[in-house]
């Protein structure tokens, strides 16, 4: 992710913080700084909040270390103002495995809360609940009540929440996996409506930005697996773009320029001879405009670590690889030579085609 730091790496999974959670830090300070009129205060709620991100952390890495029992691997972990974002390759095929994984992160709260809660009473530290606010009581009762909100708010069964994904896992033991997450995402839809009609009811404008959430993480998880589910058993070569450019390492950057303007292509193989030595993206060619202008040359600025496709291989594949490298295009390769490109466009355009031709077959039935 863009403007996130590298600042630590445990079980071989990266942890990044984006640029945006020190804005946070600072609001922070400057609002407890307000609050007590004191650096003390300042930075008190400072080392709050880094305690409440530790626990998120820790959240994500209960997911990703259950992921991996299961042989999925997590390419990194993000730290933003909103929360953590684990990157899991894949979420399990398997309802039993995805439940787990689901529950984990949450798991990992309730068994922080517990050892506060048990070090509390042990030490005879635990205060009356009314002189507990964002802002007062003891640092570790509020660390408390933290960790059992956020078990709280992630087990709400809507997506993109870990209450979604338990919820989707226990009805995928009984229905079909799409039919599943389709309830699942109607029902967080549905949450969703609910929760924005009492936040703009009551003027609770955190509850509005809670359904926008919702809704769309709903309507997200629900396209992909259905996306996902129609271009199961259709292999690549029936997909794919047979009508493209290439460049060579050597053309300047006008070539490239010339194409993109000439057609759709937004991505351009780059061939030495017959062989595929790299993949010159849109992004990578503006930047490459903007660095050094048209006269710099592909290799340049192409890309050399690319991921491919098989035109025998299924397109689900494909379509999860295309996620997963959060790119645009890949090529199609036929023992060793480019046959044609895999774009999440045409994809798009052929689940366009083939829903068409599904109506039809509906209507003539």
């Amino acid at each position: 992710m863009k403007w996130s730091w590298r600042i630590g790496e445990y079980a071989g999974i990266g942890v990044y913080v984006h640029a945006t959670f020190l804005l946070l830090l600072a609001w922070v300070a400057g609002g407890y700084w307000v609050a007590g009129n004191s650096l003390q205060t300042a930075l008190g709620g400072v080392a709050f909040i880094v305690a409440i991100f530790a626990c998120v952390l820790l959240h994500e890495f209960g997911h990703s270390l259950a992921a991996r029992r299961f042989g999925i691997r997590t390419r990194d972990i993000t730290l933003l103002p909103i929360g953590g974002v684990a990157r899991l390759e894949r979420m399990p095929d398997d309802p039993k495995q995805e439940l787990w994984v689901a529950l984990a992160g949450p798991l990992v709260n309730v068994v922080i809360a517990g050892t506060i809660l048990t070090w509390l009473v042990v030490t005879s530290a635990l205060q009356p609940l009314q002189g507990l606010g964002i802002v007062t009581g003891s640092f570790l009762e509020r660390l408390l009540a933290v960790n059992v909100v956020l078990v709280a708010f992630n087990l709400i069964p809507a997506f993109p929440m870990d209450g979604g994904r338990v919820l989707r896992a226990l009805l995928a033991m009984r229905l079909e996996y799409t039919r599943a997450t389709q309830i699942a995402a109607n029902l967080g839809q549905g949450l969703a409506m609910i929760l924005g009609l009492i936040g703009l009811l009551n003027g609770h404008f955190m509850l509005l930005f809670i359904a926008f959430f919702v809704w769309i993480g709903a309507g997200q998880e629900a396209g992909m697996v259905q996306m996902k589910h129609a271009l199961g058993g259709i292999p690549v070569s029936r997909a794919m773009l047979t009508d493209f450019r290439t460049v060579t390492p050597t053309d300047s950057l006008q070539t490239p320029v010339d194409l993109l303007l000439q057609g759709s292509q937004q991505d351009f193989p780059v061939l030495w001879g017959n062989e595929l030595i790299g993949v010159l993206t849109r992004a990578d060619l503006l930047t490459g405009l903007s660095q050094k202008g048209p006269d710099a040359t592909v290799q340049d600025f192409m890309r050399r670590d690319f991921v491919t496709a098989d035109p025998l291989e299924m397109l689900e594949n494909a379509f999860a690889r295309l996620q997963e490298c959060q790119c645009h295009t890949l090529p199609v390769l036929r023992g060793g030579s480019v046959v044609g490109l895999v774009t999440t466009d045409n994809l798009g355009e052929f689940m366009m085609v083939q829903s068409a031709l599904e109506r039809r077959r509906r209507s003539l039935a």
